[in-house]
């Protein structure tokens, strides 16, 4: 399988911070993007901030003032496609911010949370329309951020097939 993914992503920007635009290139472009943000798109991708910091494991939304954090080691080292569905992932906590809904809601474990619930449903509605398959999604949502049955939790809450642990 051929991903067809339009975008660019600049892997090493040799800064610490710049313009969503100019290290995420073409995402104004990306149809699933373009929903989320309307006739904005142009104007919120230009104005997003940019850190790269190792504060964060892979990547996130900052609590103080909504700019994206990218931890540089997951930049320059991450598979192409799931960098790329974090992108994704992150743009919908943009616009979530900005309808004024709490991110980071201590009321919810992380897979509960509806903000990242409605994040990941939006990361894989654009996985299945890049062409992968259960399996596949199934690899990009096992991350060190959630624990095996929370896995489980939020493969179900997406309509997922989990895939077995790799032993």
């Amino acid at each position: 399988m051929v991903l067809q993914i339009k975008t660019e992503i600049v892997r090493d920007p040799g800064l610490r911070r710049c313009m969503f635009v100019d290290c995420f290139l073409h995402f104004e472009k990306v149809e699933i993007v373009r929903r989320l943000f309307g006739e904005e798109t142009e104007h919120v991708l230009r104005n997003l901030i940019v850190e790269f910091t190792e504060e964060t494991k892979y990547m996130r939304i900052s609590e103080v003032d909504g700019h994206l954090m990218v931890n540089p080691q997951y930049l320059s080292n991450a598979e192409t496609v799931d960098l790329y569905l974090d992108i994704i992932h992150e743009l919908v906590h943009v616009k979530q911010l900005s309808e004024g809904k709490q991110l980071f809601d201590k009321n919810y474990s992380y897979v509960d949370r509806p903000t990242e619930v409605e994040a990941y449903r939006i990361a894989v509605e654009e996985a299945r329309a890049l062409g992968l398959d259960d399996e596949s999604i199934s690899r990009y949502l096992r991350s060190a951020l959630v624990g095996e049955e929370e896995f489980k939790q939020l493969t179900k809450k997406l309509d997922l097939k989990p895939q077995p642990h790799p032993s």
